[in-house]
């Protein structure tokens, strides 16, 4: 099992439970970018199906917010591109905007500002320390260095447990951001709702209450070859599909 395929398995699994719900869409984007610039985001309602007035007017509230400044939603894309980066024809987190997603969760839900900045703020301390700059300026090695020393719960020295518990929720909002995206469904392989193929109740069942199929009916209504037809009937309810 490869490295995505792993974080895959986190996600549909037991991780999956406290992942975010929110999907990043390009509206959220746009917004945060502008945001982080210290600009006016153009403000629009965000994709949704059945959302009341309030929520809008809420969503609009949140897209105005500033909170990340550009250092930290920098920083937060280099460990996007190290969590998830691209691989062959999949794209990474940040090819689906998962900093913005990140940058919008935070207004959207304040609990995690202090976690989000103070976690950015570690990471840059603990590389200032190690290597006298800030983290997103180290190089890629020395970057992945940091993040395997806080990226395995159960192996973090208990001096740098303040880091495992920003990393940890760094990677659930990183997943959650990238598999609630349209890029991130497709590299799941998932593909909605399909019908099954019924064909009838099993015989050894059947058998067991005396039942059986009438055998005109089986070629109507079990037989797969026309399970693509639409069922006709006339005034008197009789079948007419043959």
């Amino acid at each position: 099992m490869d490295r995505r395929d792993s974080l895959k398995s986190l996600l549909v699994g037991s991780v999956a439970g406290g992942l975010l719900v929110t999907g990043c869409s390009p509206e959220v984007a746009d917004a945060a970018k502008a945001a982080a610039a210290g600009e006016a985001p153009e403000i629009a309602d965000l994709p949704g199906y059945g959302r009341t007035e309030a929520e809008k007017l809420h969503d609009r509230k949140v897209l105005a917010e500033i909170f990340l400044n550009e250092h930290e939603l920098e920083t937060i894309a280099v460990l996007c591109d190290i969590i998830l980066p691209p691989m062959g024809d999949l794209g990474g987190a940040n090819d689906a905007e998962v900093p913005a997603f990140i940058e919008f969760i935070v207004k959207d839900m304040p609990h995690y500002q202090l976690p989000m900045r103070g976690g950015l703020a570690w990471l840059d301390n603990r590389a200032n320390k190690l290597h006298n700059l800030e983290f997103k300026k180290l190089t890629v090695e020395q970057q992945k260095a940091i993040c395997d020393t806080i990226a395995y719960p159960g192996k973090t020295a208990p001096e740098l447990m303040p880091g495992e518990k920003f990393f940890t929720l760094m990677r659930n909002m990183v997943l959650s951001g990238y598999y609630t995206t349209r890029m991130g469904v497709e590299a799941l392989g998932y593909k909605g709702n399909t019908p099954n193929v019924w064909d009838g109740v099993p015989q050894d069942e059947l058998d067991k209450h005396g039942l059986a199929y009438e055998p005109e009916w089986i070629a109507r209504c079990v037989d797969q070859t026309k399970r693509t037809e639409i069922a006709q009937w006339d005034d008197d309810g009789n079948l007419l599909n043959n």
